[in-house]
């Protein structure tokens, strides 16, 4: 983040740094796509566009170096009371740099997004790992925590980051959530 530009920088507007990481300078180009539509800092995705696992592009210098995708809802349950904060819904890891996701080992598979109550972010955060195979699936995806996690597995501060906003279509007939 250069000087003078972090008051702006919408990952610091959409609280994703404070909430989900600390502050970081983005290193590595991260791109998502659901069908058409990429991922940009805080636009609003319904569920329904949201429903199968996007195109998650990632850059880097070259195919030797790896990298991990977390997926995370800082609001889970709901906004208002985020006690599941963060809910996993997806982990990526050995990622080769200069490919995407598809090319990595999904070690949790991809849920996606029912937000129930409220406007849910769902963050995108891309770690350089140290190494191929050092990093593991957690046992769990409710209370996850990034930042415990990239400590745990030595990840340091993220590459990338992007977020999306999500709330309940009207008229979805009250599927039940996945944080139940």
């Amino acid at each position: 983040m250069a000087g003078g530009s972090r008051d702006r920088d919408p990952l610091v507007v959409g609280r994703v740094v404070g909430d989900v990481v600390d502050g970081f300078v983005r290193t590595t180009g991260i791109k998502v796509s659901y069908g058409a539509r990429t991922v940009s800092n805080g636009c609003e995705l319904k569920p329904s566009m949201v429903w199968h696992q996007p195109r998650v592009d990632v850059g880097g210098s070259d195919m030797r170096t790896f990298y991990t995708l977390a997926m995370v809802d800082p609001d889970a349950p709901s906004p208002s009371d985020p006690n599941l904060r963060e809910y996993l819904h997806w982990l990526v890891t050995d990622i080769p740099g200069t490919t995407g996701a598809a090319f990595g080992q999904e070690v949790m598979c991809y849920e996606s997004p029912r937000p129930t109550m409220g406007i849910h972010r769902f963050v995108f955060v891309l770690f350089q790992q140290l190494g191929r195979q050092t990093v593991y699936a957690p046992g769990w995806r409710q209370n996850f925590n990034t930042r415990d996690f990239a400590e745990l597995y030595n990840l340091g501060a993220p590459v990338a980051a992007v977020y999306f906003n999500c709330q309940r279509e009207a008229g979805s007939g009250g599927r039940r959530s996945s944080y139940a």
